[in-house]
C-alpha cells in the first residue's frame, strides 16, 4: 500500500518530461512534433521552449522572445521570425524555406545542416552563428551582421549578401556560384576552397581575407578593394589593390 501511494504522489507531482501539445504558450513549454502551424506567437515570450520536429510552417513568431529555443528538426517554412530574439536558438536540420528572419537577433544560434532555401536574413544580426552545411540557395543576407559567423561547406547558390557586413566570419569551401556579394564589407574573413564561380564582388570590401583555393572562375571583383587580401595562388595582394590582385 505504502509503495502504490508513493508512486501515485510521484505521478501528480513530478512534472510531464513529454509534450504537451494544448499547453498554453509559455517560456520552456514543451512542443515537440506538435503541430502549431499557421498560428500566431507574435510578441510573445517563449524563451528556452521544446519546439523539436513541431509544425511550425507558416507560424508567426514575429517580435517574440526564443532565446534558447530548440527548434531541431522542426518544419519553420513560410514561418515569421521579424524582429524576433534568438540568441542561442538551436535551428540544427530544421526546414526553414522561405522563414522570415529579417531584422531579427540571431547571436550564438546554429543552423547547422538547415534548409534554408529562399530564406530571409535582411538586416538580421548574426554573431558566431552556425550556419555549417547549410542549404541556402537563393537566401537573402542584405545589411546583414556576421560578425564571426561559420558558414564553412553551405551552400549560397545565387544567394544575396548585399552590404552584409561581418568580420573573421568563416566562408571557408561554401559555394557561392553566382551570389551576389556586391558592396559587402567582409574583413579577415576565410573564403579558402569556397567556389566563388560567376560570384559578385563589385564594390565590396574584402581587406585582410583569404582566397586561397578558391574557386573564382567568372568571378566579378570589379571596384572591389583586396588590400592585403591573401589570393587564390596564396600570393597577397598589395595595400592598394583595388578591382585586381595587383
Amino acid at each position: 500500500m505504502k509503495k502504490l501511494t508513493l508512486a501515485i504522489i510521484c505521478l501528480v507531482t513530478v512534472p510531464s518530461l513529454y509534450a504537451a501539445c494544448s499547453d498554453a504558450p509559455a517560456p520552456g513549454v514543451n512542443w515537440s512534433g506538435c503541430d502549431k502551424s499557421g498560428q500566431n506567437y507574435s510578441a510573445l515570450d517563449l524563451h528556452g521552449a521544446i519546439l523539436t520536429r513541431a509544425n511550425l510552417q507558416g507560424t508567426d513568431f514575429s517580435r517574440a522572445k526564443l532565446n534558447d529555443v530548440d527548434f531541431g528538426s522542426a518544419n519553420i517554412s513560410q514561418a515569421k521570425f521579424n524582429d524576433a530574439y534568438l540568441k542561442g536558438a538551436r535551428l540544427v536540420s530544421a526546414n526553414a524555406e522561405q522563414a522570415d528572419f529579417t531584422g531579427a537577433i540571431l547571436d550564438m544560434a546554429s543552423f547547422s545542416r538547415a534548409k534554408l532555401l529562399k530564406a530571409n536574413f535582411t538586416r538580421a544580426r548574426l554573431v558566431d552563428v552556425k550556419f555549417y552545411e547549410a542549404k541556402a540557395e537563393s537566401a537573402v543576407f542584405n545589411a546583414a551582421i556576421l560578425n564571426g559567423s561559420n558558414f564553412q561547406r553551405a551552400n549560397f547558390y545565387r544567394a544575396s549578401f548585399v552590404k552584409a557586413e561581418g568580420e573573421r566570419a568563416d566562408f571557408s569551401r561554401a559555394s557561392f556560384e553566382e551570389a551576389s556579394l556586391r558592396d559587402s564589407k567582409l574583413l579577415r574573413c576565410e573564403f579558402s576552397k569556397a567556389n566563388l564561380t560567376n560570384a559578385d564582388f563589385t564594390g565590396a570590401n574584402l581587406s585582410k581575407s583569404s582566397l586561397r583555393e578558391a574557386g573564382i572562375d567568372g568571378a566579378i571583383f570589379d571596384k572591389a578593394i583586396l588590400s592585403d587580401t591573401g589570393w587564390v595562388d596564396f600570393s597577397r595582394c598589395p595595400a592598394n589593390a583595388v578591382g585586381q590582385c595587383r
